[in-house]
């Protein structure tokens, strides 16, 4: 059951998000006073047509692109107020990444690609390979530990994708277009996984879809256009308004 709003924790706050990219006559807005929450426990979807703004707000919620105005809260830091070092750490320490193409290294095995981002927090690389190694079988890929992405199915290297983005434990997972490479079965495959990961204490999931057959997974579902949240409703209910 989804709880009422006002009694879970805000996981991210976007108040009069503006983003434009360009200079001049040739300057676009992205973002035009976007209006976005998103609430720990909760899968959330964000729909809309391509260029609508979708991406850049994913890229500011996950501190890779600063707001040109507006205020933006995530896990309880204020990001449009912090430093660029600041917002790195911030990042590497809460929020683990799931794309599209997977960008998982070609010349490392599979726990090489996963122990990255410890390997990058300082971890010694014994303990970041064994950690690795346990997020396999998490996924279900127990003892595949020495291959390559080459040697895997499309479905198999999402999986070792989550397992990277999840491997330093963070407390929000954004992912942009995580299904669209993948059949309807390994696509249900991993939007389950995705659930079961909002669903943990303190946690929250965000991603952005083109893909219709995933809305029955999200709790809420926010959709945008000409770079506006134009309404954000409960998951069952949007997707009957939209399908």
């Amino acid at each position: 059951m989804i709880m009422d709003p006002t009694t879970r924790q805000t996981a991210v706050q976007v108040t009069g998000l503006t983003k434009g990219f360009g200079r001049g006559d040739a300057r676009t807005l992205a973002l035009k006073e976007a209006e976005f929450n998103a609430y720990e426990g909760d899968l959330q979807l964000i729909i809309g047509p391509s260029g609508c703004g979708k991406t850049t707000l994913l890229s500011m919620i996950a501190g890779t692109l600063v707001p040109d105005q507006g205020e933006l809260t995530v896990l309880g830091h204020k990001l449009h107020a912090m430093s660029t070092a600041a917002i790195t750490r911030f990042r590497r320490e809460n929020i683990g990444f799931i794309f599209q193409q997977f960008n998982l290294i070609p010349t490392l095995t599979l726990v090489e690609n996963i122990s990255v981002p410890l390997l990058l927090a300082g971890t010694r690389v014994r303990q970041a390979e064994k950690t690795a190694d346990a997020m396999l079988d998490r996924v279900g890929l127990g003892g595949r530990g020495k291959n390559y992405p080459r040697q895997l199915s499309g479905g198999q290297q999402q999986r070792v994708a989550i397992a990277r983005a999840l491997v330093h434990d963070p407390r929000l997972l954004i992912c942009d277009e995580p299904t669209s490479a993948l059949d309807r079965e390994t696509g249900h495959q991993i939007m389950t996984k995705l659930r079961e990961l909002a669903r943990k204490p303190g946690r929250s999931v965000i991603v952005v879809t083109h893909d219709p057959r995933v809305y029955e997974f999200a709790d809420r579902i926010a959709e945008m256009e000409d770079g506006r949240v134009l309404r954000q409703l409960e998951g069952a209910a949007m997707a009957n308004a939209t399908l």
